[in-house]
């Protein structure tokens, strides 16, 4: 059976992908609508990044 701190680390992970995939969304959105902007670009990688990297520490 899964303890406590694992169900709120799945949780936590879940949550980023889900704000990972919704930036996505926004900065695609903010550059279809407005032109490209490098920096949302680069946020969005560095957020992608970090759920990467919850993820791998995850497992």
């Amino acid at each position: 059976m899964r303890g406590s701190t694992n169900g709120s680390m799945n949780g936590s992970t879940r949550t980023m992908g889900v704000l990972t995939v919704g930036g996505l969304v926004v900065v695609t959105a903010y550059t279809v609508a407005l032109g490209s902007n490098g920096w949302l670009w680069f946020g969005w990688v560095v957020l992608g990044l970090l759920t990467i990297a919850m993820v791998v520490t995850r497992s």
